[in-house]
């Protein structure tokens, strides 16, 4: 579903950033305010201080990364996809895309770009969905088109890390940064028995026998080590 958004040669299309590091936020920012077209209109470090300005800002695209302050990238998504329909969403996180990029359409972005990406590949990024068009790297694009001959396969033929749930995921990583249930349950607002509940599934799914094997694995793979 196209959500473009004109407009006229006088005027710029308007840019909302979500980061939890203001330094990114700020090098962004400057970066997109020297562009002829394009111009900041707000920030947030946070999905809950997104929905409380979002709507003020009244963005033509909303540039979100997946770790932040008190939720995720992915969740916000979904929320500015249900609430703001109309603005355009491009993920740009350090996040591996190939395991993050898939999701975060689903959510309802048109698009991700890795922070390690040129300035020009952002740039072009976010004008490609202004225009209502979808941005991949060809790596993302390949692995969806692979994953229509996959539909239906045995979940063995599915990397570990994809056969976890949204919510999963996003605690798997918690976990390996060393958050505590109690502290994961404060900051996704459950319970630390829900949270327990997650990391037994995580267990199953990845085929861990333990706790610390969890934590093993989760930090190994935080570090690039999967």
């Amino acid at each position: 579903m196209a959500k473009q958004r004109t407009t006229t040669p006088d005027t710029k299309a308007r840019v909302f950033l979500v980061d939890d590091h203001a330094i990114v936020r700020q090098g962004l920012a400057e970066l997109i305010n020297d562009q002829d077209d394009l111009i900041t209109c707000g920030e947030a470090d946070s999905p809950a201080q997104t929905m409380k300005l979002i709507g003020t800002a009244a963005p033509n695209v909303a540039v979100l990364d997946i770790t932040l302050n008190g939720g995720d990238g992915i969740e916000l998504c979904r929320q500015i996809e249900e609430t703001h329909p109309n603005i355009a969403i491009l993920m740009l996180s350090m996040h591996d895309e190939s395991l993050y990029a898939e999701r975060a359409l689903r959510a309802g972005a048109m698009g991700y770009v890795m922070k390690s990406a040129p300035q020009e590949t952002v740039m072009a990024a976010i004008r490609k969905v202004l225009s209502g068009q979808m941005f991949l790297s060809d790596n993302v694009s390949a692995k969806l088109l692979r994953s229509f001959g996959r539909a239906g396969s045995a979940s063995a033929d599915v990397p570990p890390l994809e056969r976890l749930s949204d919510r999963e995921l996003q605690i798997f990583q918690m976990i390996g940064q060393g958050r505590s249930v109690r502290d994961i349950a404060d900051a996704l607002f459950l319970s630390p028995k829900t949270v327990e509940t997650h990391k037994e599934h995580i267990k199953q799914k990845l085929n861990l026998a333990s706790s610390n094997d969890l934590l093993r694995y989760a930090i190994e793979s935080r570090m690039g080590g999967k």
